[in-house]
């Protein structure tokens, strides 16, 4: 089903909106397609991106192994932009994340950071040399190791320890919660302050771009809340480009100045969060009504 559990007669919906309708993956799926009649050209993505992209994608085909999952995707996300990829379950939101940073095999189009060319790139140096850096979903920090040395894993392509020690004393500087916790297990870490962590670890070695796959998954909405106000001075504070994927797709669009409807591997409709959050059919959808 498209919603959650039943509460008096009516359906919650992939948002904190309320559905009177239920409707099955398959007719979230097939209405979405219907989407996809005015699909978005490069002008109009590219004039989303303040015709200015920091991020672009050029007619992406990707999968893993013989499978392809995108057909033809094109993106563009300027500077200091967040960009939220909404989508039905395996519309290939997921992969286009993992094909910026090298974990698919792509099989057309191309990827560029600053104008510069960098699909074929490892993941190593989409971190090290492109500045992109990849916050993966929920438990990916190392339970049995400190707070302190799960910051300086994320610092191994540096050529010093001496580097990774200096860049995590300033996340230590910029969030005294897990200062506070530098010597303890991470195993024993809230489940924001474990987010927080895995956000701090992408930190170290200062990427310009992050992709986040899925920043709420498994936390409480007062976690939620805390991880997009990080998100936020981020992009705000520090200009930080962020391509997210995030399953509340109406907390996803209230932050992101783009948005993007993917449906079966392909762009179907691209706007301002603004704007998609006040669509009916992308409200029918995916809000909850």
């Amino acid at each position: 089903m498209a919603g959650g559990s039943d509460n008096g007669g009516q359906i919650r919906g992939y948002g904190f909106g309320r559905a009177d309708v239920v409707l099955s993956v398959d007719d979230v799926a097939r209405q979405a397609r219907q989407l996809a009649q005015d699909r978005p050209d490069k002008v109009a993505l590219a004039q989303l991106a303040d015709a200015d992209p920091l991020v672009e994608i050029d007619g992406l085909v990707a999968g893993y192994g013989k499978m392809e999952i995108l057909h033809g995707i094109d993106l563009a996300v300027g500077a200091g932009q967040a960009l939220c990829l909404i989508g039905p379950n395996g519309a290939g939101k997921s992969t286009v994340l993992h094909s910026i940073y090298g974990f698919t095999r792509i099989m057309g189009g191309a990827i560029r950071v600053r104008g510069d060319d960098v699909t074929a790139l490892t993941s190593n140096d989409k971190l090290k040399n492109a500045g992109i850096a990849y916050i993966l979903q929920d438990n990916s920090v190392f339970p049995d190791m400190t707070v302190e040395e799960n910051l300086l894993m994320g610092g191994y392509l540096m050529d010093t320890v001496t580097q990774a020690r200096q860049a995590a004393e300033q996340v230590f500087d910029r969030y005294t919660r897990l200062a506070e916790r530098r010597h303890q297990r991470a195993g024993v870490l809230s489940g924001g302050e474990r987010r927080l962590l895995e956000i701090s670890r992408a930190l170290i070695m200062d990427p310009k771009v992050l992709l986040v796959d899925e920043p709420s998954i498994g936390l409480e909405p007062r976690f939620i809340d805390m991880v997009f106000e990080i998100l936020e001075r981020l992009r705000e504070e520090e200009s930080r480009t962020i391509i997210m994927v995030e399953q509340n797709a109406k907390k996803g669009l209230e932050f992101a100045d783009i948005g993007y409807v993917l449906v079966d591997g392909e762009i179907a409709m691209a706007g301002k969060g603004d704007d998609l959050l006040a669509n009916p059919e992308v409200g029918k959808l995916f809000l909850g009504g």
